[in-house]
């Protein structure tokens, strides 16, 4: 495993500061879990949320910028390297949290960074 910042985009992902993407589709490496309702740009804790729509009822999930492959800014969508099983058994995103708990992040960082597979 490398020294690789969860919250942070990677340089080849095509991401430029001030894009906005909310509205974007996400797809996953096994298709797509729905659309962008949120995201940050927060230097250290950059991440999107993603309302999944009826793929997840009604479920949000927050996925941080460093698991984000590539941001097509012409077909709006923004491919990440997880599956969607992956992304399903993430921890729900809690918007009342994210703000109040200097910890929440953590939670989603331990997830994220496990080796997969």
């Amino acid at each position: 495993m490398t020294d690789f910042d969860i919250w942070g985009y990677r340089p080849d992902t095509g991401h430029q500061q001030g894009t906005d993407i909310i509205g974007y589709k996400v797809e996953a490496k096994d298709g797509s879990i729905g659309k962008i309702s949120k995201h940050s740009e927060e230097v250290g804790a950059s991440y999107l949320v993603v309302d999944t729509g009826v793929w997840i009822f009604g479920k949000h999930v927050l996925l941080p910028a460093g698991t984000i492959s590539m941001i097509d800014t012409v077909e709006e969508k923004v491919y990440v390297d997880r599956t969607k099983d992956q992304i399903k058994d993430a921890p729900e995103f809690d918007e009342a949290k994210e703000g109040s708990d200097p910890s929440y992040l953590e939670q989603f960082a331990r997830y994220y960074n496990m080796p997969h597979m």
